[in-house]
């Protein structure tokens, strides 16, 4: 199953990358609100949830249910993504995925069943990498403006 889910992260990768260099730089630094996120900011928020996911994949399999959460706005704020370079946001979040399919890829089926809490609940890496998934797609579809996909 890990592997199944890898595939298919490398494959949003390889279907997106270049969808999101054709968004204009204007487009992507627009907010919509003052405390609304741009199209820049959605950007950052994937490669942080990228970076956190990644964690939870690995620790998850040496550590005993690890508990690691993020604040999401307190990220997005801090690594001040509004201000970066597209490309730079780009990049760095193909880097960062390409890495996570790698880890899933590489993972014990007996691993994938192991849990790691988040700020709601504890779930097993099976799952997490799978909500991880429909999360990057639901933001993927904002960030280019296409039919959206629901996300809890």
């Amino acid at each position: 199953m890990m592997n199944d889910i890898s595939k298919q992260l490398t494959e949003i990768v390889e279907t997106y990358i270049e969808k999101l260099k054709t968004v204009s730089e204007e487009e992507y630094a627009f907010k919509p609100l003052p405390n609304k996120w741009s199209r820049k900011e959605i950007l950052g928020h994937l490669i942080d949830s990228a970076q956190n996911n990644i964690r939870r994949f690995v620790v998850a399999q040496y550590e005993d249910v690890p508990k690691i959460v993020y604040k999401q706005d307190d990220w997005v704020s801090i690594a001040d993504y509004q201000n970066c370079l597209t490309k730079n946001l780009i990049e760095l979040w193909r880097l960062l995925n390409n890495h996570a399919a790698i880890i899933l890829a590489n993972m014990s089926e007996e691993n994938a069943s192991k849990k790691c809490e988040t700020s709601n609940a504890a779930h097993t890496l099976e799952w997490l990498a799978s909500d991880y998934i429909k999360h990057l797609l639901h933001h993927l579809h904002q960030i280019l403006d296409l039919e959206p996909i629901a996300y809890p």
